[in-house]
């Protein structure tokens, strides 16, 4: 279901909402409040590993944050996704900030977890993201990134979509997990998209001691292979 009144919600609007019914999360999208899927029993230990991994990567210079609802702007409107995961350094929001609201600036880093269901092969992600990309990447602004809960029936390459929209919106890393590839495929604002699968070693210039493989995530989180 999709809320909208008979003209678009302004952000202020969407924030003066109702809550949804039961767990149902919103976020704003082109004017309108599209519900987020609730998370399922994957999806949730590989968000529980993965903000355990960058807490301690990042511990005392910035918070990581999961279903943090962060005010970015999307093709000149306002967007208002909720990212199943986000990590924002103190450079971008001081430390001494603490209001109950949205994230107000881009984070630095932005993660969306893809459950197994209703998308093309993931086994393409590698060579679809990078084709998506590569020619774009290059203009892109730097990015932040975020971790996020993806809706029903979200196909990779819509995901991949929406990490180009989150890397325009200066966040400056996107990491889109996928259940069923098991793979970890990065997004960056200045170069192509880089997919690690199996033991792949994961490291960044952003996250210093940041170093795993997206096989060590999978198995810490005990998803089963077949998945």
């Amino acid at each position: 279901m999709i809320l909208q009144a008979n003209n678009q919600l302004t952000l202020q609007e969407f924030l003066n909402l109702p809550p949804g019914e039961g767990d149902i999360t919103y976020e704003l999208v082109d004017g309108q409040a599209i519900p987020k899927m609730s998370p399922k029993f994957f999806h949730a230990k590989l968000t529980r590993v993965l903000l355990n991994q960058i807490e301690q990567c990042c511990e005392g210079r910035g918070e990581v944050c999961p279903e943090w609802a962060v005010a970015l702007t999307r093709r000149g409107k306002d967007w208002m996704p909720t990212p199943d995961i986000l990590y924002i350094s103190y450079e971008r929001l001081p430390a001494n900030w603490d209001e109950n609201e949205a994230c107000p600036v881009p984070p630095d880093l932005v993660i969306e977890i893809i459950s197994p269901f209703g998308f093309e092969s993931s086994q393409d992600a590698r060579g679809l993201a990078t084709a998506t990309l590569t020619a774009e990447t290059a203009l892109a602004k730097p990015l932040v990134e975020k971790t996020t809960t993806l809706s029903p029936g979200q196909t990779f390459g819509q995901i991949t979509a929406k990490a180009k929209d989150y890397l325009d919106a200066m966040v400056l890393r996107v990491w889109v997990v996928d259940i069923k590839a098991r793979s970890i495929t990065v997004f960056y604002p200045d170069a192509a998209p880089q997919t690690y699968m199996g033991a792949e070693i994961l490291t960044d210039i952003l996250f210093e001691g940041l170093e795993f493989t997206a096989e060590q995530v999978f198995q810490k989180a005990k998803i089963p292979s077949n998945s």
